[in-house]
């Protein structure tokens, strides 16, 4: 093939490659997947990268001098800005996407997000959906109108989207944010968990993000426990049945503080007597709760509805929770007190995405109220941050 011919067929190669992936990037199924090679690096020797795909494979790419190189931004779906760079520049745990062809597979394109650009861009992406997010469960979807109707504890917020409102729902057994797919407004339900980025006014927000997802939330207390299965049966406080809750490396289960859990309850029974200020006080925690937490910091976690905009409480427990100890199967005890957000499952089994422990005096406080809180945190622990997985946020590779 001449030079000409050569550089033609690069630059097929580049519109071809930079089409899928800003297609694989916005999570929808790429176009001649057999000629492209999506997914992580594993390791790299030589000329020779290793890439984990997203499919769960291992494959050995030989990126030849020939080759063209780019490095990109996370979140970039074209090629403008791009910079070239070479194969020893490629390094582990970088995201790529390789237009490849022959078997064994030769590149003859390589887009590549470096880890440390990835890991910045979740930081900056977690730091704005803490800033400017709100989550809680569906009341009422208007799909023509392009509205949500969530409830956050006892708040009621409207979420309005736009023509380049971004909408994706998680898959049914993950909360994580890498496995949400490009959905619709229409796929919305009422009762479904949702958590929403963009620019609040009161209980309005415009939304820029949508992620929403239907998940089963359980308040009940252990029955029994298998480590070596990593499974434990509770007892449902609504339904009086025993669910068996399966938990996997993903599952995130957490004890909240004693102090912080007494406090929560205070508040749940000023509520519910209709006290004054019961939606408005901080309510004093333990002194290693995350500063800014509350209204004051140093510890404070805000209950229903107090002051911030969009579900302060379920936003603070999210927080707490976030620095709360990791805990599992074998800490859990009979007659303990556990909420938690698991996969619809069957009546008498689910897979637990998140947990939380320590929760007795919440749940006789008010199990109702403690289950909306958490239920509008369970967002706040990672499932909407575009922190988790590796996939580097919208866009990326």
């Amino acid at each position: 093939m001449s030079r000409t011919g050569k550089r033609c067929a690069t630059l097929a190669a580049l519109c071809f490659i930079s089409m899928i992936a800003g297609a694989a990037l916005s999570y929808a199924q790429p176009a001649a997947a057999s000629n492209r090679v999506l997914g992580t690096v594993a390791s790299v020797s030589g000329n020779t990268v290793s890439v984990k795909t997203d499919a769960g494979a291992t494959v050995a790419v030989t990126v030849p001098d020939t080759a063209r190189i780019v490095r990109t931004a996370p979140g970039s779906k074209t090629l403008t800005g791009a910079t070239k760079i070479a194969v020893s520049d490629i390094g582990t745990g970088d995201r790529v996407l390789m237009a490849v062809a022959g078997d064994p597979p030769s590149a003859t394109v390589v887009i590549v997000n470096k880890a440390s650009d990835i890991a910045a861009k979740q930081q900056q992406d977690q730091a704005d959906w803490a800033r400017r997010g709100v989550g809680g469960l569906v009341k009422s979807v208007d799909a023509t109108g392009g509205t949500v109707t969530i409830t956050a504890t006892n708040r009621t917020i409207t979420v309005h989207t736009a023509p380049n409102t971004i909408i994706r729902r998680y898959a049914p057994d993950s909360v994580k944010f890498s496995d949400a797919q490009t959905s619709t407004l229409a796929a919305i339900q009422p009762g479904d968990q949702v958590t929403a980025r963009g620019d609040r006014s009161g209980d309005d927000v415009t939304a820029d993000e949508i992620v929403s997802g239907s998940f089963r939330n359980i308040a009940g207390t252990v029955v029994s426990t298998d480590d070596s299965a990593g499974t434990f049966t509770v007892k449902d406080l609504i339904t009086k049945k025993t669910v068996t809750i399966k938990t996997t490396p993903d599952s995130d289960m957490r004890k909240l503080d004693p102090q912080i859990a007494q406090g929560i309850a205070m508040r749940l029974r000023a509520g519910a007597s209709g006290s004054p200020g019961a939606g408005g006080a901080a309510v004093r925690g333990s002194p290693g709760a995350p500063s800014g937490a509350g209204a004051g910091g140093g510890g404070q976690v805000r209950q229903a509805g107090a002051g911030a905009q969009g579900g302060a409480g379920a936003g603070g427990l999210a927080r707490v929770l976030q620095r709360s100890p990791q805990i599992h199967v074998a800490d859990l005890h009979k007659g303990d007190a556990v909420m938690i957000v698991a996969t619809t499952g069957s009546p008498d089994a689910a897979t637990a995405i998140r947990l939380v422990a320590g929760v007795e005096p919440m749940l006789q406080a008010s199990a109702s109220g403690s289950q909306s809180m958490f239920a509008s945190a369970w967002s706040g622990l990672g499932g909407g941050a575009g922190g988790e997985g590796e996939q580097g946020g919208e866009g990326a590779p």
